[in-house]
Order: C-alpha cells, then sequence, then structure tokens
C-alpha cells in the first residue's frame, strides 16, 4: 500500500499546515508569495497539493510566515524532506560554553 503524497508521517499535509500558518499570521496568499518571492498561483498550488515545492520553497515560505525553528522542521517533513534545526535540551553540553 503507498502513501498518498499529500500525507506524511509528520502529520497534515504540508499545504494544511502552510495555510494554518498564513491564517494565524493574517495575511493573504498574495501577501506570501511577495514575501516568499513566488506568485499567489503557486501558493495556492501548494495549499491545495497541486504542486510540490522544493526545499528552498519551503524555506522561503516558512521564513515569511515568520514559522517557528522547531515548527519548520515540521514543515519539511510533510514536504518530505529531512528536518533542518536540531532540538537540543537547554541542559545539553552543547550549550555550555
Amino acid at each position: 500500500m503507498s502513501v498518498p503524497q499529500s500525507a506524511s508521517p509528520a502529520g497534515p499535509p504540508l499545504g494544511e499546515q502552510l495555510r494554518h500558518w498564513r491564517r494565524v499570521r493574517r495575511i493573504s496568499q498574495l501577501e506570501l508569495a511577495s514575501a516568499a518571492g513566488s506568485t499567489p498561483r503557486y501558493v495556492s498550488f501548494i495549499e491545495s497539493g497541486r504542486a510540490q515545492p522544493s526545499r528552498q520553497m519551503i524555506g522561503r515560505l516558512a521564513r515569511a510566515l515568520d514559522v517557528p525553528l522547531r515548527e519548520r522542521n515540521v514543515l519539511l517533513l510533510a514536504g518530505g524532506y529531512a528536518p533542518a534545526y536540531t532540538a537540543e535540551p537547554l541542559d545539553s553540553p552543547s550549550w555550555t560554553a
């Protein structure tokens, strides 16, 4: 049994997650597209699952939406890419100077 392209082990599909963050930030597809250097049509296609964005485009959209780094990993996973940011506890030895 194959997994549909829009589904991911990270949770909701990428388009649904982007739509959520766009609503949280209260910006239109036009505003998001402009901030991310894209077109409203392409943003619409991503949100509807008709387009599969590149890793770089997901990063640009996440930055434009000011998505927290931990949540950017979730977006990348939903898009089929490896996480970009590590999550370490604050008491981790790597935090000590």
